[in-house]
């Protein structure tokens, strides 16, 4: 057991220092003269500002590190997508913070910024988080203007999503430390108040080549839309600074206004540690695919003693029970990765939910929502088990039941991906597609319809076909080939960077954060009152 724990703990240090060695380049932004550029101009960098503005040793989660990650090489890249956000503290305020990164490509908006920006308002808008930009940006990144200005989803969204906030009693406010153009500007007039930085910050519907071309008029940028013009001629700004860290000082002071506002009223004792240290779910998860009890998992990430199992001798292959994390009442819904035997006697594959074990989770997940108690799931799945049997006895309506639970939980819901994510077991674990408040991944989860090995095998079946159709025949040389490069291209798309990279999850985390994340989003959870009454649809039966 030492040698295969040591193994494990071995594999996941490296997938962890992988990780970690990524995401320093990707804090780089648009790089070290990028970075320089800043500096030499007094202006400080996103990732700078948000460290100047948060509680010094306070919790900070980063959403949407990877995002972007790989993508629009062409175009030299989007680290992080060109914002940096997350939830932090500012002034004891538990707030959304978000910040565009002037270093990669003056700020502007890419495609999978305007998604990016759109998740950070959503998180802020479902937990009632107020809310801080830190505006520098170019605007809309022109030459790929109709895959982000248009669409429902698109650029336009986060304005509706700044009126929609403030009619709900969010608080907004908004520092303009350099450009703010066109469309953007209306992000910080939306906003209860703005900030602005002298001879830096800037805001205006058209800049001053655009201002010529149009009408003929020669002006300056300080002229046209600085902070003396805003503050004091317009009225659009309510504030004016002349460093950033003066503008970012006086952020904090308007937080620490912020009264107090009701909550959900999530059950919380005092913590107790975790019966297990830290660092043996190091070695607890299997570095090959080899069946281990996720007991044990839990054991590391709940208070010690807290868990208790909920029909632990029915549904074996989805573990159910009541626990606290860090305090914090909570319902964990998980894979079990182990061969179980089920209540007939018969040997069940671990990873693989059977009828018993969707009708277990539907019910538990609606005990939790008539009791008020947020939903934890941790993922493992390989799917609904096939065949003959599984059909005949109805797995498709069990199954449905358990999306249906699901779909119409009320309660937060946190996901966390530690293994497999195939197909409908994405769905019916609280995938992305279900609303979860925050969803991330482990360096050792894969996301995809099915299994690379057997995605690869059916489209090669395809293909080999498709080539007798019309006559040809492959070699069993070609077919390896062929399977080879299918199953290459497969397994990059499975890869938890690929994930994390489009926002199929908020990102990729050390296991040993998850116990944090938890505590953190359901704090993040307890600030909004509102929740609503728990319904479902039709069940089928």
């Amino acid at each position: 057991m030492n040698l295969e724990f040591n193994k494990n703990e071995d594999a996941m240090r490296l997938a962890i220092s992988q990780m970690k060695q990524r995401l320093e380049k990707i804090k780089e932004g648009g790089g070290k003269k990028s970075i320089e550029k800043q500096h030499e101009k007094n202006k400080l960098t996103a990732r700078e500002r948000i460290e100047y503005l948060r509680d010094p040793n306070s919790p900070f989660i980063e959403i949407g590190a990877f995002t972007g990650y790989e993508m629009y090489a062409e175009q030299g890249g989007c680290p992080a997508g060109g914002t940096v956000g997350g939830i932090g503290y500012v002034a004891g305020k538990q707030c959304m913070i978000i910040a565009n990164d002037q270093t990669v490509k003056a700020g502007a908006w890419f495609p999978i910024t305007g998604k990016k920006n759109l998740r950070l308002q959503e998180i802020a808008m479902e937990n009632h988080l107020p809310v801080i930009y830190l505006v520098d940006s170019a605007g809309v990144f022109l030459p790929m203007q109709d895959e982000i200005f248009p669409d429902k989803e698109h650029f336009g969204r986060i304005f509706r999503n700044n009126a929609r906030m403030s009619a709900m009693g969010i608080t907004q406010i908004s520092a303009v430390m350099g450009a703010c153009v066109a469309g953007g500007a209306y992000l910080p007039i939306m906003s209860d108040e703005t900030l602005m930085v002298s001879n830096a910050g800037s805001i205006f519907l058209a800049g001053p080549y655009l201002v010529k071309a149009a009408i003929g008029e020669d002006i300056d940028i300080e002229t046209l839309g600085g902070a003396e013009t805003h503050t004091a001629i317009s009225g659009i700004a309510d504030y004016k600074f002349d460093s950033e860290q003066a503008c970012l000082d006086h952020v904090k002071k308007l937080m620490s206004l912020l009264g107090d506002a009701p909550k959900a009223g999530f059950d919380r004792i005092k913590a107790i540690a975790p019966s297990r240290p830290p660092d043996d779910i190091l070695g607890l998860f299997p570095s090959e695919g080899k069946p281990y009890d996720i007991k044990d998992i839990i054991d590391c990430i709940v208070d010690g003693g807290s868990f208790q199992p909920y029909k632990d001798e029915f549904g074996k292959t989805i573990v159910c029970g009541y626990a606290r994390i860090d305090g914090w009442a909570v319902g964990i819904v998980a894979n079990q990765r182990k061969m179980v035997k089920s209540k007939k006697g018969e040997m069940q594959m671990g990873g693989v939910i059977y009828n018993d074990s969707a009708d277990k989770a539907a019910r538990f997940i609606m005990n939790c929502n008539q009791k008020k108690i947020p939903l934890v799931f941790l993922q493992d799945v390989t799917g609904f088990m096939v065949g003959s049997r599984s059909e005949h006895s109805g797995i498709i309506k069990d199954g449905a039941k358990l999306v249906n639970a699901v779909a119409n939980s009320v309660v937060p819901k946190f996901t966390f991906i530690i293994g497999n994510s195939f197909g409908a077991g994405n769905y019916a674990m609280c995938g992305k597609a279900y609303d979860p408040r925050l969803i991330f991944a482990w360096p050792t989860s894969k996301i995809a319809v099915m299994g690379g090995d057997q995605a690869a095998k059916t489209l090669l079946q395809i293909q080999v076909a498709s080539q007798k159709a019309v006559g040809k025949t492959l070699s069993a040389e070609e077919e390896a080939s062929m399977l080879a490069t299918i199953k290459q291209k497969y397994d990059t798309q499975t890869s938890p960077y690929y994930a994390a990279a489009r926002l199929w999850t908020d990102g990729i985390i050390d296991p040993r954060d998850t116990r944090g994340i938890i505590s953190q989003g359901i704090t993040a959870a307890n600030q909004n009152p509102e929740i609503q009454p728990f319904k479902t649809g039709v069940f089928q039966v």
